[in-house]
């Protein structure tokens, strides 16, 4: 199956995906850690588009996992034909990762690794593979570090697509899912020092699906304690703060949010931020 192009492409990007077809194409065998996301499918496309039967995608599931990613990722891995498998991640288990540290996401990829390494040795010595693009080798990424330790290979850094190429690239090979927002695991939600748990996590989900199902595509809710605060895209506040602003409308959302165990839910009227917690690092990066 080779995708072909729905759109003309800039020279630059026309260069990044030959590249990035001949990397892949070079590959025996391969294993990629596969969220669903715009990054890892495009990576998955391209796979089995170069190396068919022989490219497998794999994704962690686990309570930071929204269930309607797990979901959407298995759907995209049937619409791709590439072989997909699921296995079940322990990063609960860890302190490195439960107490949530700053380093939080270096427990979590170095918990995916280990289980995604045996998995490729047994594959003849599959090469392992991400979605990391060059975008992300610049913010706040331990993940990273725990992927290098364990040879794992970045294409889309390594040709230079950032995030935007990404996603025009994924347009241009008529990939449907090319502007599905970024959505980071469910651990994103809490500050940094604030416990993780299984409970926590379900809470968490629960909320956003609730907001998801009323007509709010793109949602955080962010747990800081025991109270939510709900993150929605800037241009959408406008609309938000009216609904609620009527009773019945309001009362509902705070009532469903109260019997999923918060005690009190507001409203972010900065907007949806990506990596806000994270300013709290000042300048660190992965």
């Amino acid at each position: 199956m080779l995708f072909s192009l729905l759109e003309p492409l800039p020279p630059p990007l026309e260069l990044a995906l030959a590249s990035l077809r001949q990397q892949l194409a070079c590959l025996d065998r391969l294993v990629l850690a596969y969220s669903g996301g715009v990054d890892s499918a495009l990576v998955a496309a391209l796979a089995v588009e170069q190396r068919g039967e022989a490219a497998l995608a794999i994704t962690g599931v686990s309570p930071a996992l929204a269930p309607h990613l797990r979901a959407e990722a298995a759907e995209q891995a049937r619409w791709l034909r590439i072989a997909h498998r699921e296995i079940a991640t322990a990063e609960l288990a860890d302190p490195a990762y439960a107490s949530n540290p700053e380093q939080r996401c270096y427990a979590c990829k170095r918990e995916l690794h280990r289980l995604l390494a045996p998995i490729a040795a047994a594959a003849a010595g599959a090469t392992v593979l991400d979605g990391v693009n060059a975008e992300d080798l610049g913010d706040h990424r331990p993940g990273i570090r725990a992927a290098k330790e364990f040879g794992v290979r970045s294409p889309l850094a390594e040709v230079g697509l950032d995030k935007a190429g990404v996603r025009q690239l994924s347009r241009a090979l008529g990939l449907p899912w090319w502007d599905k927002p970024a959505q980071p695991c469910l651990a994103s939600r809490f500050p940094y020092g604030e416990p993780i748990t299984a409970e926590r996590l379900q809470r968490v989900a629960a909320a956003e699906a609730w907001l998801l199902a009323r007509g709010w595509p793109q949602v955080r809710v962010r747990s800081q304690g025991q109270t939510a605060r709900i993150e929605l895209p800037a241009a959408q506040l406008d609309r938000a703060l009216g609904l609620w602003a009527k009773p019945e409308t309001r009362q509902a959302l705070v009532a469903a949010f109260l019997e999923m165990g918060f005690s009190a839910v507001g409203l972010d009227l900065e907007g949806l931020v990506s990596g806000k917690l994270n300013r709290e690092l000042g300048s660190a990066k992965w």
